[in-house]
């Protein structure tokens, strides 16, 4: 696959999932479990020199106490491209080669999105923007995401209404995860008191609500393409 390519969802998946890394949001990640944060800062920079320059703008790396978290994503394409792709085998190989492994964890890997339901979304997105300090999402001709500069936030999204909804919740979280952790997640929000509100979009998302009726969505990658 060239470099530059955009692959779908479904060919990012196919492709990664393997080795075990999975989609979501746009971003491929996995996790190198370790010992100690001296071992998990050693997995790190392996995979960071197995990426060697092509790495750049495209593999970025988290070290906790006990993992690396790796994610991979052209920053200037705001998508994963056919080098993502190919960043990931070198890594995984890399890695493998010295007795570590790849893995999507358990539960451990999700991103939260923050989505505002809003009738004028050109009117309410730049108070958002200005508000938090975030950046237009790359890539993304429509802008419809904002996106924290360090990477450390969640992202924020906007939905279109097409009216006042006075008597609902028009701020709630997205919970992205991997397309297998979904139906867990969504068992472990039913038992813990929610309500399954809606699965006419699934497997794209889930909309399920807690006692009062506050909304929140399990989400995957699929369905999307």
């Amino acid at each position: 696959m060239d470099d530059h390519a955009r692959p779908s969802r479904q060919q990012i998946s196919d492709a990664v999932d393997p080795l075990g890394w999975r989609l979501i949001l746009g971003v491929i990640h996995t996790e190198v479990l370790a010992p100690s944060l001296m071992e998990a800062t050693e997995a790190a920079s392996l995979a960071v020199s197995a990426a060697g320059a092509d790495g750049q703008g495209h593999l970025t790396v988290d070290i906790r106490a006990d993992r690396a978290v790796l994610r991979l994503q052209s920053a200037e394409a705001g998508w994963v491209t056919g080098r993502d792709i190919r960043l990931a085998h070198r890594v995984s190989g890399a890695l493998g080669a010295r007795g570590l492994h790849t893995t999507p964890g358990h539960g451990s890997l999700q991103l939260l999105e923050i989505a505002i339901d809003a009738l004028d979304i050109a009117a309410v997105r730049p108070f958002w923007k200005a508000i938090t300090g975030y950046v237009d999402e790359p890539g993304s001709e429509l802008k419809a995401a904002l996106l924290d500069p360090t990477g450390r936030g969640p992202a924020i999204w906007f939905q279109q209404m097409d009216a006042p909804r006075p008597q609902r919740n028009r701020i709630h979280i997205d919970v992205d995860v991997p397309a297998e952790e979904a139906a867990a997640r969504i068992d472990a929000a039913v038992t813990a008191g929610g309500t399954l509100l809606s699965d006419a979009a699934a497997p794209a998302f889930w909309v399920l609500a807690d006692s009062e009726g506050n909304e929140a969505c399990i989400c995957t990658w699929q369905g999307r393409d």
